[in-house]
């Protein structure tokens, strides 16, 4: 028979903030917290935030270039961040979006976009779809 647990915080006997969860296999265990992303958010090219989560705002940087603001900091400037980005063409185009500049509140994204083969140089573009997502430990 399955059991419902329902709880509003969790938090670890040893360490307040470190819960072990035993993982596949029944063999090892990760750190809970520092599977969660800490940051997300989906935006367009006029910098609208869509959806997103402990983000605050995002601000213009130039053609292609977005900083995202972190609501609550990260503990470092060592964190992942990760993005992606799509002009919704439906053509041989490649996009990127990639995070250059990194802060313990903030990160900078560049969107890029070659149109026409190999031989094209990428260029800063502004990105019709934007994904973010940031992994680490918040301060």
């Amino acid at each position: 028979m399955a059991s419902i647990l329902k709880v509003d915080t969790i938090t670890g006997v040893t360490t307040a903030g470190s819960i072990a969860v035993t993982g596949e296999g029944n063999s090892t265990t990760t750190n809970l917290q520092q599977g969660l992303a800490k940051a997300w958010c989906q935006y367009n090219a006029s910098t609208a935030l869509q959806d997103s989560f402990n983000v605050t705002s995002l601000t213009d940087t130039g053609t292609g270039g977005t900083t995202v603001t972190i609501a609550n900091d990260m503990a470092n400037d060592d964190y992942s961040a990760t993005g992606n980005g799509a002009d919704g063409d439906a053509g041989s185009t490649i996009t990127s979006l990639n995070p250059n500049t990194y802060a313990t509140g903030s990160v900078k994204y560049t969107g890029l976009r070659q149109t026409d083969g190999a031989n094209d140089v990428p260029a800063n573009n502004d990105l019709n779809f934007c994904n973010v997502c940031i992994l680490g430990d918040l301060a």
